[in-house]
């Protein structure tokens, strides 16, 4: 979003730009395929698709006039080891990157909206004919490159929805809002309301089962109830369980997990199948203990399912865009 966004400021002011994604790489590549940036004719970037030497030389490249007209064109870095140790490629890593020299705005605004409408968007871009077209994504979907079309990925913001508004969650919001994640908090307890105070968070009024249907939890959202009272957190994840977010899990004990599961299965519509997915002790078994390592370990849990990786040994990962509901 913030190379969207910066291309849409850009364009209303009047400037040109060009649109670089990193459509293919071999190697220790230091960015993955999708990433992007946008480099305007003055040199100004936003977003990276090596975090140092390819950006500089993409800088000097369109100051000295290569990148004009407005057919996509495909470029490479690091075909050799010379060339790899020029650029910083680690282990000789290759990059192809996909350059738009001029992007059409309108469309660029329509990604947005629809993006910021929860939706998640697949983008095209056909290096032959520079043609480019966005339409709706679903479950499976991911990037594609054939060597004459490129497929991108699009999708609303990872959203994080935090029950309780204890020190575990000041610690949690933190971290998240540092990884990208739009974070929401919701606490009916006066007493920890009136304490919150982490910048960047919005609040949720409301009962925790409610929050939860007020966000209705998309494949890019987490719920992690923290309270600790069985009241409150029971409330958000009868709810959780039953949507489509990638992660829900509570904290506790691993005794008293086993008897909250038994109170979803015997007391609400669960199914065994919802039950199941919920993550309960939260977070990765690392021997944390304090709240800034609860909160560390719940996030790599998060970060793991995210990225398609099986957070612990026997553990199922499902399609992070999938409803994992039964």
């Amino acid at each position: 979003m913030q190379v969207l966004n910066a291309a849409r400021e850009w364009a209303a002011a009047g400037h040109r730009f060009s649109l670089i994604t990193v459509a293919r790489t071999w190697g220790s590549a230091p960015r993955p395929p999708g990433a992007w940036m946008v480099l305007r004719d003055d040199g100004q970037v936003q977003g990276s698709v090596s975090g140092g030497c390819i950006e500089d030389d993409l800088i000097r490249r369109a100051a000295a006039g290569e990148f004009v007209g407005t057919a996509p064109r495909l470029l490479r870095y690091g075909v050799t080891v010379d060339e790899a140790h020029r650029f910083g490629l680690p282990c000789g890593g290759t990059l192809e990157l996909m350059l738009e020299p001029a992007p059409d705005a309108a469309q660029l605004d329509q990604l947005a909206r629809r993006i910021g409408g929860g939706q998640l968007v697949r983008r095209h871009v056909a290096l032959a004919t520079g043609e480019v077209g966005i339409e709706g994504g679903s479950a499976g979907d991911s990037l594609q490159w054939d060597g004459e079309t490129l497929v991108t990925l699009h999708g609303p913001a990872w959203r994080l929805l935090i029950i309780g508004a204890g020190q575990i969650s000041c610690y949690l919001a933190t971290m998240a809002l540092t990884l990208g994640y739009r974070v929401y908090v919701c606490d009916p307890r006066s007493e920890y309301a009136d304490g919150w105070d982490v910048p960047g968070t919005e609040w949720i009024a409301a009962m925790p089962d409610d929050a939860v249907g007020e966000l209705a939890p998309d494949p890019r959202t987490a719920v992690v109830a923290l309270t600790h009272d069985p009241k409150l957190d029971d409330l958000a994840l009868l709810e959780a369980l039953k949507s489509p977010a990638f992660y829900v899990g509570a904290l506790g004990s691993q005794a008293n997990n086993g008897k909250r599961r038994e109170r979803l299965l015997q007391y609400f519509d669960l199914s065994r199948a919802e039950v199941a997915r919920l993550h309960g002790p939260v977070g990765l078994p690392i021997g944390s203990r304090t709240p800034p390592e609860i909160a560390l370990s719940i996030l790599a849990e998060m970060t793991a399912l995210k990225n398609g990786q099986a957070a612990r040994p026997g553990v199922e990962v499902a399609d992070p865009y999938a409803c994992r509901s039964a």
